[in-house]
């Protein structure tokens, strides 16, 4: 019989999360580097047609996702979340491997982030080398997480608001720019011929599968919706408002975005280094425009790394509490902040110091390939956990007119997103410069499963579906 592990009321995090809190702050975890430098290198590598439609087959792919994570999070509202999850309705051994892949993506995105910020800091100084921004923005990113979850909450509120203005002030000001209505600085009001049919599509249809993984890489940090459910007032209503409010916006910044800059630049001219929103402002004669939108960006891209950290800290205090994790990293502070798993945590984020050896943009693609392959596996599990949920409800005597959030078209929309994201996993096999983040991926996943079969299966205990934390 399968022991539930109890986890003592001093050792609970706190439900301090507002709704806004919950809102910003899985919003916040997308709108960062995979918006405002990875669309430019998606578009640059497949065209403006190519951009459209990857990414509005990734919004169509995070839709499932979320809807999946929505009426699991809602019945059962776990820090852990999906990992949790997959333990319960899959396999002990599904979650644990799933919740180490997910930890060694999620940490790994935060140090795309301190890469990230230090490639923009060298718009004020060139000379200064990446690494040292790096270690700079990991010290402070470290302190803000070891303070207590509601104030990172509310910093990491005000951080995303400010970016969120900022995109609607570029789109605003990118729509007047490819019009004429504001000019740009020696180039022409471009209109729409930079979206004629000839420029859609420079590299071929195919092009759009092995770019998938920069859009599901852009739209990671969504499912912290699910991970922060433990720490969620009033769940089962925050959780399904903050799933519609997110996935809206998503799309409609990230599909607006790509619009304006096929519009205004050639897909030749977008690359990596650099952001092409910075140099649009600049090009619209906005006196200090290129140095504000340069820094909202900066702070965007942090706020990103911050929620990585949460996210990465919490669900590795979680598979403590487990039994799947080292005991040490469910201790908590007074402050109710798991420090030591913060610690360990900013150790895999320290990756983004190979700049000091390596190529900034070398270990941006390397860093950013890592984390891309471990949550599109972990959204697999995500659909998987919730399909077999599910079955287990219903053979279980439980009425889904009873569920407080429910997948519509169920089981089509967990089987479609499945297939979506493996299908993705299998172009990558035809890329040469990311067959090999692939092969380490899967052979990850599998070694945890491994690992956990030898060593932990029998020692194992796993939550109960009610009672884990109570809902107040």
């Amino acid at each position: 019989m399968i022991k539930t592990p109890e986890v003592p009321a001093a050792n609970q995090l706190n439900r301090s999360m507002k709704s806004r809190h919950l809102f910003m702050l899985s919003l916040g975890g997308v709108i960062g580097t995979g918006l405002f430098l990875n669309v430019g290198y998606t578009i640059n590598q497949s065209g403006a047609g190519g951009a459209l439609i990857g990414y509005l087959i990734g919004g169509l792919i995070l839709y499932m996702v979320m809807v999946c994570l929505g009426e699991l999070a809602v019945h059962m509202p776990v820090t852990g979340s999906f990992q949790t999850y997959a333990s319960r309705y899959i396999s002990p051994s599904a979650g644990f491997s799933l919740g180490w892949m997910y930890f060694v993506g999620s940490a790994a995105t935060a140090g795309v982030e301190f890469t990230a910020a230090g490639i923009l800091m060298k718009y004020w100084f060139p000379e200064t080398p990446v690494w040292i921004w790096c270690a700079i923005f990991v010290v402070l990113l470290f302190s803000i997480n070891a303070l207590t979850t509601r104030g990172f909450a509310e910093a990491e509120f005000w951080f995303a608001g400010i970016k969120v203005v900022a995109l609607l002030l570029f789109i605003i000001i990118g729509a007047a720019a490819i019009f004429g209505v504001i000019p740009l600085v020696d180039r022409p009001a471009p209109f729409m011929e930079n979206l004629a049919p000839q420029g859609l599509f420079p590299a071929g249809i195919a092009i759009i599968f092995i770019t998938m993984m920069n859009v599901i890489f852009s739209y990671q940090g969504s499912e912290l919706v699910g991970i922060a459910a433990g720490e969620t007032e009033n769940p089962e209503k925050n959780i399904p408002k903050a799933i519609r409010n997110i996935l809206v916006r998503i799309i409609v910044f990230y599909i607006a975005s790509i619009i304006i800059l096929s519009a205004i630049f050639p897909a030749s001219e977008l690359g990596l280094m650099g952001s092409p929103f910075v140099t649009l402002m600049e090009m619209a004669g906005i006196p200090y425009a290129g140095g504000i939108m340069n820094f909202v960006i900066l702070t965007a891209i942090l706020s990103v790394g911050n929620s990585c950290l949460y996210a990465s800290t919490r669900l590795l205090w979680a598979m403590a509490n487990e039994g799947m994790a080292p005991r040490i990293f469910s201790a908590l502070t007074k402050r109710k902040v798991p420090l030591a798993a913060l610690i360990f945590t900013m150790m895999f984020s320290l990756l983004s110091l190979l700049t000091s050896v390596m190529e900034a943009d070398t270990v941006f693609i390397l860093l950013m390939s890592i984390a891309g392959i471990s949550v599109t596996i972990s959204w697999m599990g995500i659909a998987a956990s919730q399909l077999m949920f599910r079955r287990h409800y219903v053979k279980a005597g439980g009425d889904t007119a009873d569920l407080k959030f429910k997948v519509p078209f169920y089981p089509f929309v967990p089987i479609f997103c499945i297939a979506f994201c493996l299908l993705i996993l299998g172009f990558l096999a035809f890329d040469p410069t990311q067959r090999i983040g692939l092969l380490y991926g899967v052979g990850f996943f599998v070694a945890c499963m491994v690992f956990y079969k030898v060593k932990l299966e029998k020692k194992k205990t796993v939550p109960a579906e009610v009672g884990v934390e109570p809902v107040k």
